[in-house]
């Protein structure tokens, strides 16, 4: 049987004048190795897409994280120059396609700005600038030119018992990463909590009686896919359930 295809989402830079729509390079070797399948870049390009005919070719939808936030108007807020930067033409294309894949089985697994866009896709809210919020940690990235650093080991995660994240990596607490300023705050249609950080912050989720694997993080296991346990067995989960969900497209 050849490799599944996962979908994943971009961000849309402009550079010397062009648009540009890319994907992080720790997204895609996490796919490509950590989870057995092969990684495709799916553009920004919001209505011109025929989203239903892309997810008819894949196995799968990878969304990753981003420096930009998703849009406030679009989970009833007002956007504001110190939440920014925003990305108008990703909010359009990966918002929809998250429904649409969850609607019809797909295997997803989302990624901090996916994790907050998969909750926004399904009616939920979100909690901006959480570090100024009263009670909760700050969960920003360390300072630094060194991308170890920034990814560095953070804070311990409480997995939710009977979860389908302890499925995965067992029901013992864990450390994890912590890079965001956003998190999920009222959760979306389906959306139940997988995780918690001690301070409360929901930092993984998944979607109760979805027709197909569902699992989103806030933190970021493509980074040390290679080296951290759970990561491993993150990516390792979402491969086995593309290979599934393939083996269902294709009658095989």
């Amino acid at each position: 049987m050849t490799k599944p295809l996962v979908l994943v989402t971009a961000d849309v830079k402009t550079i010397e004048g062009y648009n540009w729509h890319a994907a992080t390079s720790t997204y895609l070797q996490a796919v490509l190795k950590g989870s057995d399948a092969i990684p495709m870049i799916l553009p920004s390009l919001g209505a011109d897409l025929d989203l239903d005919a892309a997810l008819d070719q894949v196995d799968g939808v990878l969304a990753t994280g981003s420096r930009s936030n998703v849009n406030p108007e679009l989970y009833g807020e007002v956007p504001t120059e110190e939440n920014g930067p925003y990305d108008p033409s990703r909010d359009s294309t990966t918002l929809p396609l998250l429904k649409r894949a969850v609607e019809r089985g797909i295997p997803v697994f989302a990624i901090c700005r996916g994790m907050q866009e998969l909750n926004v896709a399904l009616g939920g809210t979100l909690l901006t600038e959480i570090q100024s919020l009263e009670g909760r940690a700050d969960h920003r990235a360390p300072t630094s030119e060194r991308q170890d650093e920034r990814f560095r080991i953070a804070h311990p995660v409480e997995v939710a018992e009977g979860s389908c994240l302890a499925t995965v990596v067992g029901s013992e607490p864990f450390e994890v990463n912590s890079l965001h300023r956003q998190a999920v705050g009222r959760l979306g249609n389906g959306m139940i909590t997988e995780a918690e950080a001690e301070d409360g912050t929901i930092e993984a989720a998944s979607v109760k009686d979805s027709a197909g694997y569902v699992l989103a993080t806030q933190w970021h296991p493509e980074y040390w896919v290679s080296t951290d346990g759970p990561s491993k067995k993150l990516f390792a989960a979402f491969g086995d359930a593309v290979r599934a969900y393939r083996v269902k497209r294709l009658g095989l």
